[in-house]
């Protein structure tokens, strides 16, 4: 069989990709530029096109896979359905990869996906069960965002954007949190709600629903279903994550429920938001009925993902991290996990991802950064979308101007650079944060100093 990926550089799609070339199918691909990952992906054997061209369509494709990103004008995907080639979507086609495996785990949420799957992934690992893993980022465990299992066990994120959660019916599905994002899509909140209902009616009969109790917009979503299990810090929760004890270098907590105690679990990333993280993953596996001390051991045993509160280097006792935050939530929590780290002043760069999300969610942005001592706002990062020249980064600037001093717009990395060079200190912390291209900027932060 010969599958084409538009758009095969993408994280997610890379790793399709990945699978398929290990399922003996013929992989061909295309990229607006060459990276790493179509690098890795030639040397495995696909075809590699640079740049996205009706040429690089061959009538002897038996189905061409594209992603939400890719518009209806693409040219390879007009020229596809002009040759009658079948043509799927990225979570349509994951979705149909998913039903050939028995216990199937989908981890959705606004917030945390990739962390969480990472630590469900990293736990079933340990438990030696083999899974098939796609993750949204680099799980050094796997080396890398795939791993092809020997099990009936499949792992994987999933998106609620444009609905591409919907076509999943995994035995075990894990809800996070749900809040107010991409509204280039969704009409308000009501809407996200809807959609992750939806989602959640998607469960195998046997399976459960792992879900965030605390989050009110969750037990909204939830109403009515009978096979959900609710974990949180609330007392009115299932499972209780109690006791929590916040380190520099690593936080514990228990969980218990009237039944069960499960007891004691240490971790070795930062934050409130990653304890809720790894208790989500903890559970679900508990619900498996893996092990549970093999579980406290495998859950100690993540050490991260990439570009989720990543430490990148010290030099001259600087230290530089990196995150993927961009939305408001996210940048509250990664901000709070960096602060018991601080023993001086905190450098917050951020980049904003998209135009529609910065102008919708303009004032919550503005009131996330109350962690920092400096603020520097970068152009905002474009992904899908094209300057209307509605929103530019310097209207994020003057509200955040309104609430307090030491923010400043500087459009590109490089006067970015020479501003840190010029303002940073023995024991400062820099921390970079978005969607876009930002994480190039601490990669050249290091080098710099």
């Amino acid at each position: 069989m010969k599958v084409h990926f538009i758009g095969v550089g993408g994280i997610s799609m890379s790793g399709l990709a990945v699978i398929c070339l290990n399922l003996g199918y013929s992989v061909s691909g295309s990229d607006s530029i060459s990276s790493h990952m179509t690098e890795k992906l030639e040397k495995m054997g696909a075809k590699i096109y640079i740049g996205q061209s009706a040429s690089n369509i061959d009538p002897s494709y038996d189905l061409v896979v594209y992603t939400a990103a890719i518009g209806s004008k693409n040219e390879e995907l007009v020229e596809s359905r002009n040759m009658n080639i079948h043509t799927i979507d990225r979570a349509e086609f994951l979705g149909s990869l998913m039903k050939k495996y028995k216990n199937s785990i989908a981890v959705s949420g606004t917030h945390g996906k990739t962390s969480t799957t990472s630590m469900v992934s990293t736990i079933y690992n340990y438990c030696e069960k083999d899974p098939t893993i796609l993750v949204g980022g680099n799980l050094p465990g796997i080396s890398g965002n795939v791993k092809i299992g020997n099990s009936n066990y499949f792992i994987t994120e999933a998106c609620e954007y444009v609905d591409s959660f919907l076509s999943f019916y995994p035995k075990y599905e894990i809800i996070l949190n749900i809040e107010a994002d991409h509204l280039d899509y969704f009409k308000d909140i009501d809407h996200i709600i809807a959609s992750f209902e939806k989602f959640a009616s998607n469960t195998k009969p046997e399976g459960k629903i792992i879900a965030n109790g605390d989050d009110l917009s969750v037990r909204k979503a939830l109403q009515g279903f009978n096979n959900v299990m609710y974990f949180g810090i609330n007392p009115d929760n299932d499972f209780i994550i109690s006791e929590i004890d916040l380190h520099n270098d690593f936080s514990s907590f228990c969980i218990n429920s009237e039944k069960s105690t499960l007891g004691r679990f240490k971790i070795q990333t930062h934050g409130i938001h990653n304890i809720m993280n790894s208790a989500a993953a903890i559970l679900c596996a508990y619900m498996d009925n893996l092990d549970l001390e093999q579980i406290r051991e495998g859950i100690y045993s993540y050490t991260g993902v990439g570009r989720r509160f990543e430490y990148k280097g010290e030099k001259n006792g600087i230290k530089v991290y990196d995150d993927y935050a961009h939305h408001p939530s996210e940048i509250k929590a990664t901000l709070s996990a960096a602060k018991p780290l601080l023993k001086k002043r905190l450098f917050a760069i951020f980049q904003p991802h998209t135009y529609s999300r910065t102008h919708l969610l303009l004032e919550e942005f503005a009131n996330s950064f109350s962690e920092c001592d400096y603020i520097i706002i970068s152009d905002i990062y474009a992904s899908r979308e094209h300057d209307t020249g509605l929103v530019h980064s310097s209207d994020l600037v003057e509200k955040i101007k309104m609430h307090r001093d030491n923010v400043y717009y500087i459009g590109n990395f490089d006067d970015i650079s020479k501003f840190l060079l010029a303002n940073l200190n023995c024991d400062d912390i820099v921390l970079t944060m978005g969607a876009g291209n930002i994480n190039n900027l601490a990669d050249k932060l290091i080098s710099l100093l």
